[in-house]
């Protein structure tokens, strides 16, 4: 049986979590650029919620944007993710949310003219991740 991650408590979300990942995966909070430790790794892999494990990028959908937070170009499954619309801050921007656990990752940005196949930035919070090395 798999564990009903959309219905756990934020009591049961903080023991799981520390302050940082909870503050980033269940309030929508955001890590200061040039910060996380993902920004500019390169190590190849797999990137998972940090919250529920859920695979959600690869290391082959990274590249550097120089936003400050890791940017993948697409997510590893197109069920990774839910977006959602986001007009805080006065302003629109689309949410990303694990689907599994719909733990807060960052916000996508498409149009920027970056050198992808996608044309979108997923620009995500390393603390909302885990990187799972590829075995060589």
């Amino acid at each position: 049986m798999t564990e009903d991650f959309q219905n756990l408590s934020a009591e049961q979300w903080r023991q799981r979590l520390n302050p940082e990942e909870f503050q980033v995966l269940r309030l929508a909070g955001t890590e200061r650029p040039h910060t996380g430790e993902y920004v500019d790794t390169e190590t190849e892999g797999v990137y998972r919620c940090r919250g529920c494990g859920s695979e959600i990028f690869r290391s082959s959908e990274k590249f550097h944007s120089g936003c400050g937070w890791p940017s993948f170009f697409d997510p590893a499954d197109s069920d990774a993710v839910v977006l959602r619309e986001d007009l805080s801050l006065g302003m629109r921007r689309v949410e990303v949310l694990c689907a599994t656990c719909h733990g807060h990752l960052g916000h996508v940005f498409e149009g920027e003219g970056y050198d992808t196949p996608t044309d979108l930035r997923y620009c995500i919070n390393s603390i909302a991740l885990t990187l799972e090395p590829r075995e060589l």
